[in-house]
């Protein structure tokens, strides 16, 4: 008798029906059908875990078991579990089944194999219908399954109490992290009408640097040479773009531009940023308790910042109030301060700041806000994700100042689009200067920050480039030299 037959005998199934599963095709234009058989252990593994969590109950959240002790402790209630429900089950068979159990109740189930993948970039968990993840940009359904709700409840139960946070029917939403920094966002019925969704954008295993950005494609290394000389001058610069555009990629390679020497402080809802700087204070915001107190806001931690004494200042996203807090430690010494926001064009981000120092609560004319933001912002970085899936620089615009009611910009840098696409299936198009030089380069000068006039003019990309030459740090050395 073969394993699937031994085992439907112990559940007391029948013969697993064949189910249509939808795969996504490589050019995400239509879907087909492929068949696919039920897990045969489904049965078995849903009435285990059902007794496994009776047996053990809240010590499978208990904080002062570690994974070991808890990994032990499992494995022996399920083998005493297994040995009533599947008598059928060889010695090695149940092995494998307590194996697999215990990535379920003490790992993230199915997707844990989604996790480890390095190609996979965003998991998506739609209650226990579908399971779909992104790769190269494009989104693709998968054939992994939450067996019960149930099930999908305790593990992000599970990722959430690592972080010291909660969710329940009176905090259905929340945001966390692993503990390899990916994001979490989930959502919980009665507000997800069809069942919890999870939602799980990975961190890669090593942090990119600007070098992959060029590798990609993202960036010429002229470009990146010029954010560099723009970061060690100290600009104020806004990253730009939409959802999952890489925003906070690109914040971390920018920041890693920032000197050794300077003190960061840096805010987030759910710590992300990845410093490689030695002097880096990181401060994460707080949600209400089960009482509904004890909340702890960005805005409230930018204004803690400004007391600490720091060089620069880095916010993970501004999205409300603070970002009047933002700009008022931009204007009042801390230079050279970093943040993002979700916008689709520079002009709109100056429409977003404006909304949010609206959302503080302090009622400030239109344009003694514009003032602010133009005082305040150098530079802004649009990032966006192509219709080939690709992530890519799309403007860099410097903020000039306040003409009349209007904030000003100049664009220094916009992608063109030549037409076609490469071998790969990447759109042809590249970021080239605009032709205009940026007012800032006699700030950038008194630094000893220069750049070379041919920068801001002819196509980039060339195999000579155009080198910034950043004279007054490492010996006056230039940048490509540094490298």
């Amino acid at each position: 008798m073969s394993l699937g037959e031994r085992l439907r005998a112990a559940n007391g199934d029948e013969e697993p029906e064949k189910v249509l599963v939808p795969i996504a095709t490589s050019n995400d234009a239509t879907a087909r059908e492929e068949r696919g058989p039920v897990d045969p252990f489904g049965s078995l593994k849903m009435r285990a875990q059902g007794a496994l969590f009776d047996r053990l109950g809240s010590r499978l959240f208990d904080p002062d078991l570690d994974e070991e002790e808890l990994r032990d402790l499992v494995g022996k209630e399920l083998t005493e579990v297994l040995e009533t429900e599947a008598s059928a089950l060889t010695t090695d068979e149940r092995a494998m089944v307590v194996e697999q159990i215990c990535a379920d109740v003490l790992g993230h189930g199915p997707i844990d194999d989604l996790l480890a993948d390095e190609a996979v970039t965003e998991i998506m968990v739609n209650g226990t219908q579908r399971i779909f993840v992104e790769r190269s940009g494009r989104l693709q359904q998968t054939d992994a399954r939450y067996l019960t709700d149930e099930h999908l409840r305790r593990v992000i139960e599970r990722i959430v109490a690592r972080v010291g946070r909660r969710v329940d029917e009176s905090s259905p939403m929340v945001d966390a992290r692993l503990p390899d920094g990916s994001r979490v966002n989930a959502i919980i019925p009665p507000l997800a009408v069809d069942g919890s969704a999870l939602t799980i954008r990975k961190f890669a295993k090593r942090a990119l640097s600007s070098d992959d950005l060029v590798a990609n494609g993202s960036a010429s290394s002229e470009v990146m040479d010029f954010l560099e000389g723009c970061v060690r001058g100290k600009l104020n610069v806004l990253v730009s773009g939409g959802t999952g555009s890489g925003k906070t990629t690109l914040l971390n390679i920018v920041s890693s531009f920032i000197p050794d020497d300077e003190r960061l402080v840096t805010v987030e809802d759910a710590v992300e940023l990845r410093l490689a700087q030695s002097h880096v204070v990181r401060l994460e915001s707080r949600p209400p308790n089960i009482e509904g107190k004890g909340a702890i806001s960005i805005r409230d931690l930018v204004r803690n910042a400004l007391r600490m004494r720091p060089d620069r200042i880095i916010v993970g996203e501004v999205r409300s109030g603070e970002a009047l807090d933002m700009l008022q430690a931009m204007n009042t010494g801390h230079e050279g301060s970093l943040s993002t926001l979700h916008a689709n064009t520079p002009r709109d981000a100056i429409s977003r700041l404006e909304t949010m120092v609206l959302m503080s609560g302090i009622e400030l004319p239109v344009r003694a806000i514009r003032e602010q933001i133009a005082s305040a912002l150098d530079l802004i970085v649009q990032i966006g994700r192509l219709r080939d899936g690709t992530r890519r620089l799309v403007k860099i615009s410097e903020v000039n100042g306040l003409e009349g009611d209007i904030v000003t910009l100049t664009d220094l840098f916009e992608l063109e689009y030549i037409g076609g696409e490469d071998e790969n299936g990447r759109l042809n198009a590249d970021l080239s200067p605009t032709g205009l030089r940026p007012q800032f380069d006699q700030r950038l000068a008194d630094h000893g920050i220069t750049f070379a006039p041919e920068l801001f003019q002819g196509g980039l990309g060339g195999e000579a480039g155009v080198a910034s030459e950043l004279s007054g740090w490492l010996d006056k050395r230039s940048l490509g030299e540094v490298r």
